[in-house]
């Protein structure tokens, strides 16, 4: 039995669709009120998705938030999310957002080498501080992969110290039984390699695995499966679906920003 019921998430959200032209809009009216304090399509590959945006607080910064976007590896880039780095930025703290080359022109093993190519570049940049890391869907996936030892230089990985996967797809096996593998193209071998939830869990960081209390009960499922087998801390969101539960993150004093920063 086909399995994309279960990962459709527009389908059962009130006003799906005014969603993507919403997040667009907000994200230019940020960028815009930024001014200068935002550096856009900074390049840390070859191909012209390989860009990330960059945000500055006023003063110097606390540390630096790293953004990835979602839309299972095959929608969306950076530009979308901007407004989505005002509760970090608030808080004193740099937000650079990724984006990256899409499914099916490459495969998700790729893409994940893309971002670690981003946290290496962003790294580079902000000399030393310390790292949060933050994915909402696909994107929660992506920022899990980082904590593998083979992923990332040993000195940039012990600079991340805190991770919020957000509503992450944990485990791509399910996905190899939806009509989105013909774009996404996994196969056993990369579901196996590619899944945080066959990794080991990551030693010293604060995990904190965020899902919306009203998704798709497959996604509260991978967020309970990613959070047993790390042993990481769960939020289930009360009334927040797949599209809103990001939210969290324009808000300074919400619980999602303090979780990402590591604040009491």
């Amino acid at each position: 039995m086909k399995l994309d019921d279960a990962y459709a998430n527009g389908a059962y959200i009130e006003g799906a669709d005014a969603y993507p032209p919403r997040w667009k809009s907000e994200a230019q009216a940020f960028r815009d009120a930024l001014g200068a304090r935002a550096q856009t399509g900074v390049s840390y590959g070859p191909s012209k998705r390989q860009v990330f945006d960059f945000f500055q607080p006023e003063g110097v910064s606390r540390g630096t938030v790293i953004f990835v976007h979602g839309g299972y590896w095959k929608a969306f880039d950076a530009s979308m999310w901007s407004h989505l780095g005002a509760g970090a930025l608030a808080r004193g703290w740099a937000v650079a957002m990724p984006s990256y080359d899409l499914c099916p022109d490459v495969r998700i093993g790729d893409i994940t080498r893309q971002i670690a190519a981003a946290v290496t570049k962003i790294a580079d940049r902000t000399f030393g501080g310390p790292i949060a890391l933050v994915g909402h869907s696909a994107g929660g996936h992506l920022v899990c992969r980082m904590t593998d030892p083979l992923i990332l230089p040993s000195e940039i990985r012990e600079r991340i110290k805190q991770i919020v996967p957000i509503s992450p797809v944990a485990d791509l096996e399910p996905l190899m039984d939806t009509d989105m593998n013909e774009i996404l193209r996994i196969d056993a071998a990369e579901a196996q390699a590619e899944s945080p939830t066959n990794m080991q869990p990551p030693h010293g960081l604060d995990v904190t695995v965020w899902v919306g209390a009203d998704e798709r009960p497959a996604f509260l499922e991978q967020a309970e499966q990613l959070a047993r087998t790390w042993g990481a801390r769960r939020v289930v969101e009360e009334g927040k679906h797949h599209f809103d539960v990001i939210d969290g993150l324009t808000d300074p004093d919400g619980p999602m920003i303090k979780a990402l920063l590591g604040l009491k």
